[in-house]
């Protein structure tokens, strides 16, 4: 009779998967320097009070909102954490600005951190940050100035149209450079856009098809027909502008015959 042969347990080994801890965010250690607070818009009154109690902040580590109040006599800005006397201090700004030296910190850390009146009311002046500001406005001007000059009269036209409408028609190929710098210079961003944008040539070349009558618009600007004949050409989409509807017509078909046509009468 055969043996039973014992069967051998394996032994498995368990591998423990390390706990890996979250690291908690380190807290921006608050810098001890003299801090300058505006008001913002472009109004700068001579005095302007801004409330220094019945505030309140929410704190996120502790799930509620804490009143806030500005105390010169308490070194923090948070009532639930104040010992003894509260004497409520006034925060004035003249002539649009506050100045707060760095010994003030209770006041500091009131404005720069907690007061929700912050990037509402007023904002800290923040150099570095406005530096940024003043390189992106001035790379985007130089863009704008760089490509203006480099733009065909029909194309200056059109972009121009936009901004002085009929005008444009009587100005002079000096003038509408001119102009044209100074609307890149002066409004860069809604200037690339229209440079960007063929729409704005297609716009402007029925616009100028209109002012030489060789086509014209109804009174009620639902239809564009022929200057001569009063055949109609296409009919207004509702609620679009009848210019945009053309520029968008002559990319059809029938649209670049008809645009084939009086770019032939307009030269």
């Amino acid at each position: 009779m055969a043996k039973k042969q014992k069967t051998e347990k394996v032994e498995v080994p368990v591998v423990e998967t390390p706990v890996v801890e979250t690291p908690k965010p380190k807290k921006t250690k608050w810098e001890i320097k003299d801090r300058v607070y505006n008001l913002k818009g472009s109004k700068k009154p001579l005095s302007y009070m801004l409330r220094s109690s019945n505030v309140y902040y929410f704190d996120k580590e502790k799930g509620y909102e804490r009143e806030l109040k500005y105390c010169e006599n308490q070194r923090t800005p948070f009532v639930d954490e104040m010992q003894g006397d509260q004497r409520l201090s006034h925060i004035i700004f003249r002539n649009g600005s506050l100045f707060v030296e760095k010994e003030k910190t209770t006041l500091q850390k009131l404005l720069s951190l907690y007061h929700p009146h912050k990037e509402k009311i007023y904002e800290e002046y923040n150099p570095v940050q406005e530096a940024t500001d003043d390189i992106e406005i001035l790379e985007l001007e130089a863009d704008a100035i760089l490509i203006a000059r480099e733009l065909d009269v029909d194309m200056a036209e059109a972009i121009m149209r936009v901004e002085r409408g009929s005008e444009v028609s009587r100005m002079s190929s000096k003038e509408l450079k001119r102009d044209l710098l100074l609307f890149a210079r002066n409004n860069p961003s809604l200037f690339l856009e229209l440079a960007s944008d063929d729409n704005v040539v297609l716009r402007n070349f029925g616009i100028k098809a209109v002012e030489l009558g060789i086509i014209k618009l109804s009174s009620d600007q639902r239809h564009f027909l022929w200057g001569s004949n009063d055949r109609k050409l296409m009919t207004v989409p509702f609620d679009e502008h009848p210019y945009t509807a053309l520029a968008h017509w002559f990319k059809t078909d029938e649209g670049m015959e008809i645009y084939a046509s009086i770019e032939k009468r307009l030269n």
